[in-house]
């Protein structure tokens, strides 16, 4: 069928035509036969770049996606006003660089990354997505656009990067869990194959609740003791941590004794017959919640005891930036989220989702919100919102907040209703 097409519109199929003939040739055929030109592997070098210009984005598409297209074309589809035909094109070109070894036709692979440089930083990240996926496992792509891509801004680009890249070393991973305000990367980072301690200790300390939660369910994950400890101690006053915790790899006796005096009596059971305890060990651990159950009416009244306090403070005008300033010293991270909920008359969801979002602006704006000064808002972003201090925002002039109250207010209307 090909060949019959060649035939009819340049005659000799095996004669090579130049640029111009294939051009006057092709602007008099119909769009059915440019079709079956842009998608056989036969076609000249010359008429797909041609056909790379066509006004049928359809066409352009089939263009992108032929392996035998010339990198002159490729080059053209690369800046495609179409989506899509950049959509195709990364892929090609990514699933391309494994077969273009070092030592093999360096021009070539050099113009296929310098083609996958320039998809990386699209516009438009589902571009930026395809070319993620693509080159998730792959070793032999440049170390530049891997880190280009983990560092992207949306989820759906640096996830696949994140949670599988063999390219990223543990010092990579901890400055991105630094670093980042990609709700959800490092939740990507704690899924990783392989999880080494120092990268769960950093997870840990990062204080995203979701990202600890999936270390715990990771049992490729190596978490050292102190680290666990630190996760235990989280725990206490976070009730999404208890089942990923009791499920968790492998928990030493010390730690289920932790566990059980917080947990349900549920899950208390649950560590009793996944550990196969000692009757002993079992005993005592049950006789514990029964008397924590005495002690308390519902498993959730410490948590209403927490919100009725900081109700109280707040009623009594306790509320100040020296209040605050103590449960940040004191580490009283889930009476401050709940002071700091009564204070700007937001959720506690919204709380929770703006210090951990580790976004300055928000963080800022929340303590503006709250009536607390500049001091404190400094302090909420570098010890309880984790934000590397090469990224707070500083006060302006000294003392006073950075943005307008306008601005402030802008960056809070996403959370006012929770």
């Amino acid at each position: 069928m090909i060949k019959n097409i060649l035939e009819r519109f340049f005659g000799d199929p095996n004669k090579k035509y130049s640029y111009e003939e294939a051009k006057t040739a092709l602007e008099k055929k119909n769009n059915q036969d440019k079709h079956k030109l842009a998608s056989h592997k036969d076609t000249k070098p010359e008429i797909l770049y041609y056909l790379a210009t066509d006004n049928s984005a359809a066409i352009r598409r089939k263009i992108a996606i032929n392996k035998n297209t010339p990198h002159q074309a490729n080059d053209v589809l690369v800046k495609d006003k179409d989506v899509e035909v950049r959509q195709e094109l990364a892929r090609k070109i990514a699933r391309m660089l494994p077969d273009l070894a070092e030592n093999e036709i360096t021009k070539i692979r050099e113009k296929a990354i310098e083609i996958l440089e320039t998809l990386a930083s699209d516009q438009f990240p589902q571009v930026r997505r395809i070319v993620s996926e693509e080159l998730k496992t792959f070793e032999c792509v440049p170390k530049h656009i891997i880190m280009q891509l983990a560092g992207d801004d949306q989820l759906e680009v640096c996830s696949p990067i994140l949670e599988y890249s063999p390219l990223l070393s543990n010092d990579d991973l901890k400055e991105i869990i630094a670093a980042t305000t990609v709700d959800g990367a490092i939740k990507a980072i704690a899924q990783r194959p392989h999880v080494d301690e120092e990268v769960s200790e950093a997870i840990s300390l990062s204080l995203d609740i979701p990202a600890v939660a999936a270390l715990l369910a990771n049992k490729n994950a190596q978490i050292r003791e102190t680290t666990l400890d630190a996760i235990i101690d989280q725990a206490t006053e976070t009730e999404v941590l208890h089942k990923p915790l009791v499920n968790s790899a492998s928990l030493s006796i010390r730690a289920i004794r932790r566990i059980a005096t917080f947990v349900a009596s549920s899950l208390v059971n649950q560590m009793i017959s996944s550990y196969s305890l000692d009757k002993n060990v079992a005993d005592d651990l049950l006789r514990q919640v029964r008397t924590r159950i005495k002690e308390s009416a519902v498993d959730g009244e410490k948590k209403d005891t927490l919100e009725n306090q900081a109700q109280r403070f707040y009623e009594q005008g306790l509320l100040d930036d020296a209040f605050i300033e103590n449960t940040i010293k004191n580490r009283q991270k889930e009476l401050l989220y709940l002071c700091l909920s009564e204070m700007s008359e937001m959720p506690v969801a919204a709380i929770r989702k703006i210090i951990n979002s580790k976004k300055a602006r928000r963080v800022v704006a929340l303590a503006w919100r709250c009536g607390l000064n500049m001091r404190t808002a400094i302090k909420i972003q570098l010890e309880i919102s984790c934000i590397p201090s090469n990224l707070i925002l500083n006060a302006k002039d000294g003392c006073d907040f950075p943005l307008s109250e306008t601005e402030m207010g802008y960056d809070l209307e996403l959370y006012d209703g929770g």
